[in-house]
């Protein structure tokens, strides 16, 4: 039994479940969604690490619009910290 256990594992093809390797760059920027007439964007924290707080926005839209293809115009970039104080990515609030 833990023969074909085994066998099952590591002899199915990965196409039969649709599974496929995350991309890095996918999962770099999201849409997280819109609210209180915003969009809201996350930016994964290797994206801005080493940009000074004053140019965090005009970086953060210049990702947006590299990755969107449109003019994005940012209100704020929030850091979302961990219990460790680490930054573990950027909210990104837009206009529509």
């Amino acid at each position: 039994m833990v023969g074909l256990i085994l066998a099952f594992i590591f002899f199915t093809p990965r196409t039969l479940f649709r599974d496929q390797p995350r991309t890095p760059q996918a999962s770099q920027v999201a849409l997280l969604g819109a609210g209180h007439g915003s969009n809201i964007f996350w930016i994964e924290p290797e994206l801005l690490s080493g940009v000074p707080e004053e140019q965090r926005l005009s970086k953060a839209a210049q990702l947006l619009q590299d990755r969107t293809g449109r003019q994005v115009v940012l209100t704020r970039v929030q850091p979302i910290l961990d219990s460790e104080q680490e930054i573990k990515g950027y909210m990104a609030f837009a206009r529509p």
